[in-house]
């Protein structure tokens, strides 16, 4: 090990920006062992879930952050709101969409989130999982075994990088013109089925992944009850006894991914049916030992709704777009990078703009795909304005966790998460 943590700064600008491929790989192996030998390490969040799906904790929502930029200083903002708050239950991921337009390797994430750990003092296990490692319903139309083995390969190395937690998406290939519950689900169980029975064939022996599964696709119709029994009914047969299925379930209740943007690029107020997350977290939890129900695309709702989780039983919620937004949005994001940004999106993504779709609308969409595009510029903005929008987001990390309820919970998660 040849890097010191008064030497981390360096040390993850060399893992994510060094022109060197080997050297970027050596910085972020020496990132790692420094954290394990500081008592920092990833873990898989299995044992706390399970606790959950035998009732010996209530009413405590982990959230999930999206870090799409400016990763290694906004994580050291999550880190700090946590050993303010002394919670323990939280964890970091990225999508598989996001890996992709935001340049972020699963390797490179790793070693920010764990830096950044290294740099606050925080010690104990770190979750880090794979978001929405999402069937694409076209390419698996045209050819499956590609499109399948594309996400196993996505899993290996997410899973070689310290992602011990997995959400497996094959939502999107539900058939809602199947005349049963079951054959609508059925795609999609035995996608999540063959997934995690590939994990558990390739998970680090002592530590395990916690594997999540999806029965509604986000932004569609509210998921129900019946939708969740015909899916794990055809789920628990294709498993069988003996191996570990998934730990919670990820639903639709009434939200898209990054709100519902009006034509001057403000949000639409969205309304999140909160009876549809009760019900569902209860028989998850009651019915099948799962920690209950997983929400997405929470980040953009007011901040009143969020109390409102931990209350229903909702087992995690997944927030992402509301950090990108105060990042772009601060008074101390350089104003002529953002006008560099909004003419790069104009020039390069213009394709992809909808008919009838302003400006504004257009710009709001696409800028999160600015963070891969502008990396370099992003990471070197001005230390004064870095330092405002870190406490800026450390704020809303302390909101969210003493909304979400998970304020005190570091032994909570000693108690339930096994070390390394």
């Amino acid at each position: 090990m040849s890097i010191t943590a008064d030497k981390i700064d360096s040390a993850i600008e060399r893992a994510i920006f060094a022109p060197e491929e080997e050297v970027r790989q050596q910085h972020r192996r020496d990132i790692r062992a420094l954290a394990a030998s500081l008592g920092v390490y990833p873990a898989s969040i299995q044992g706390l879930y399970e606790a959950a799906g035998k009732g010996l904790y209530q009413n405590k929502t982990v959230p999930a952050i999206n870090l799409r930029g400016l990763t290694y200083q906004s994580a050291r903002a999550v880190f700090r709101a946590a050993l303010a708050n002394k919670v323990g239950a939280f964890i970091f991921e990225i999508a598989r969409s996001e890996i992709g337009y935001t340049k972020q390797s699963p390797a490179e994430y790793t070693s920010c989130v764990l830096a950044a750990a290294i740099k606050e003092g925080f010690k104990g296990p770190v979750f880090v999982q794979g978001d929405h490692y999402q069937v694409n319903a076209g390419k698996y139309g045209a050819d499956p075994g590609k499109e399948l083995a594309a996400i196993e390969a996505l899993v290996r190395e997410s899973v070689e990088a310290g992602f011990f937690n997995i959400d497996i998406d094959a939502s999107t290939v539900v058939d809602l013109g199947q005349e049963s519950l079951e054959k609508q689900q059925e795609r999609n169980y035995t996608i999540t089925a063959g997934m995690t029975r590939f994990i558990r064939g390739m998970e680090p022996k002592g530590s395990g992944v916690s594997v999540g599964g999806e029965i509604g696709e986000v932004g569609g119709r509210n998921s129900t009850v019946e939708d969740l029994r015909a899916f794990m009914t055809g789920y628990r047969k294709i498993m069988g006894a003996g191996v570990k299925g998934i730990s919670k379930i990820s639903v639709q209740p009434g939200t898209p991914h990054g709100g519902v943007v009006l034509p001057d690029g403000s949000l639409a107020k969205v309304s999140v049916d909160f009876k549809v997350l009760e019900e569902l977290s209860r028989v998850a939890r009651e019915d099948y030992g799962m920690a209950g129900a997983v929400q997405h695309g929470a980040s953009t709702l007011p901040e009143e709704a969020f109390s409102l989780f931990p209350k229903a039983g909702t087992a995690e919620v997944h927030l992402a777009t509301g950090f990108q937004n105060i990042i772009y949005d601060s008074a101390h994001f350089p104003g002529d990078l953002t006008d560099k940004i909004a003419a790069r999106l104009v020039n390069n993504y213009s394709n992809e703009a909808k008919k009838g779709e302003t400006r504004e609308q257009f710009l709001y969409k696409t800028r999160k795909k600015a963070f891969g595009d502008f990396k370099r510029e992003i990471w070197d903005l001005p230390p004064d304005s870095v330092r405002a929008i870190g406490e800026t987001l450390e704020a809303r990390f302390s909101l969210l966790f003493r909304e979400l309820n998970v304020v005190n919970t570091v032994e909570l998660v000693a108690k339930h998460v096994a070390g390394p």
